[in-house]
C-alpha cells in the first residue's frame, strides 16, 4: 500500500503526483488490469506461447540486423 507524506506547505498536485509515481513503482496499476476480467488457463497458456515466439522473432531480426 502506498503511503505520502504531504508536507504542510506542498501543493496538491505534488503529492499526487508522488503517490501515482509510488503506485507505479509497485505495480498497482500493471496488476488491477491483469485482474480486470478472468482469463482461462488454456488463453493464458495460448498468450504466453505467442508471447515467446514475438520475443524470439524479435531476439533473431535484431542479432540478423546488429552485424
Amino acid at each position: 500500500m502506498p503511503v505520502v507524506k504531504v508536507r504542510e506547505s506542498e501543493p496538491f498536485e505534488n503529492a499526487l503526483r508522488k503517490f501515482k509515481k509510488q503506485c507505479e513503482r509497485e505495480g498497482i496499476l500493471s496488476e488491477v488490469r491483469k485482474r480486470e476480467h478472468y482469463d482461462k488457463p488454456s488463453v493464458k497458456k495460448k498468450k504466453k506461447i505467442i508471447a515467446a515466439r514475438k520475443k524470439a522473432a524479435k531476439s533473431r531480426t535484431f542479432k540478423t540486423t546488429s552485424r
